[in-house]
């Protein structure tokens, strides 16, 4: 689901066409992401714009206008065209008014820049024919009507977001954070992603390929939840942490731990502890000098073989190439601290060294 951090361009120009029947949580979230000025707390400040086909109020899909100053002429040079949700049963999406809109989005993929939407704003990429052939993903309500809509769209109902670089798709509401997030992410490296979703009270990292939700009900109290074991997994990476152990420590057998760890938390413990790994892991490279072999070891893979053919996996690159990409002044390894490997599970969390012991 990971699209290839360091060699999928710059981001720095992110323009959001805002369209009638637009969903405003969606429109809401690209201006979250992308429209605050957070260099306060060294970010990067991003040249934003919302822009539509007309001078016209744009209505939305309750009621209200906005007024869009923008045209699409700033399309032209994005690195970046955002796609919110519309209503995309209350707009004709055959209309020809549409047309200038979707040639420059077309002209933006043919220039590599990303063309991502959110929710329902799949079926606009559709209907400009930029999801022939491709992967890709809406809300799960909608992702029947989308695969046959276009049938030539290799449409996944069950994912958050699938990057099939230049062009990305996110399911429904809170997907669509999550897009925007790995956006980041694989622009810019973990830690400008995760500082953003701190600043917006949001988990750093859910991986695209988790479910779009579970069939079971979550627990109603922490103490009968995952969560605590989550946390203790998260620091302590560097062991081995097999299912039946870790189904000891929750008190389970473990066939009952591994059922309830996917109705949580949305996918195998397995899965689970690749993708902290490897967040782990980027941490490590963007923000010390550690040899690879060692990051391997604090992370939780063993060799330098085994994390590499995992990181390549899920991030289309190789530790090296992604360190030499996103490297970050720190202080001599050794100097002054202990580094110590650990992620919240939510996301990476902190550095951590503990001696190897059982679970």
């Amino acid at each position: 689901m990971s699209g290839t951090p360091g060699t999928a361009g710059r981001l720095e120009k992110v323009v959001v066409p805002v369209l009638p029947y637009v969903e405003t949580f969606e429109l809401g979230v690209a201006c979250e992401v992308f429209g605050f000025d957070r260099s306060d707390d060294g970010l990067p400040t991003y040249d934003f714009h919302l822009v539509a086909a007309t001078s016209d109020p744009v209505r939305t899909r309750f009621g209200y206008t906005i007024e869009v100053p923008y045209t699409l002429d700033l399309l032209d040079d994005a690195d970046l065209i955002l796609l919110p949700a519309v209503n995309s049963e209350g707009i004709a999406l055959d209309d020809e008014r549409l047309e200038p809109l979707f040639a420059k989005l077309r002209a933006a993929v043919d220039r590599g820049a990303r063309v991502a939407s959110m929710c329902t704003g799949a079926f606009i990429l559709g209907a400009a024919g930029l999801l022939d052939g491709r992967r890709c993903t809406t809300h799960w309500m909608h992702a029947d009507r989308l695969a046959r809509t276009y049938p030539t769209a290799q449409v996944d109902r069950d994912v958050l977001y699938v990057d099939d670089h230049p062009v990305l798709t996110a399911a429904g509401t809170a997907a669509g954070i999550d897009l925007c997030l790995h956006i980041v992410r694989s622009a810019q490296g973990a830690q400008v992603a995760n500082t953003i979703a701190r600043r917006m009270v949001v988990p750093p990292h859910r991986d695209g390929g988790q479910a779009q939700y579970v069939a079971m009900p979550l627990p109603e109290c922490k103490d009968e939840s995952l969560a605590p074991l989550l946390d203790w997994m998260s620091e302590h990476l560097d062991r081995e942490l097999p299912v039946a152990a870790l189904a000891q420590k929750a008190h389970m057998s473990a066939r009952t731990f591994a059922r309830r760890f996917v109705a949580e938390v949305g996918v195998t413990p397995a899965r689970w502890l690749r993708d902290q790994r490897v967040l782990a892991a980027q941490r490590l490279l963007e923000e010390t000098d550690l040899p690879i072999d060692v990051v391997a070891d604090r992370v939780g893979f063993g060799t330098a073989a085994v994390f590499r053919q995992h990181f390549l996996r899920l991030r289309q690159t190789t530790p090296q190439a992604y360190r030499r990409t996103f490297r970050r002044s720190v202080e001599p390894a050794g100097v002054g601290r202990r580094e110590r490997v650990g992620v919240g599970h939510h996301g990476p969390a902190g550095v951590g060294h503990h001696e190897p012991v059982g679970v």
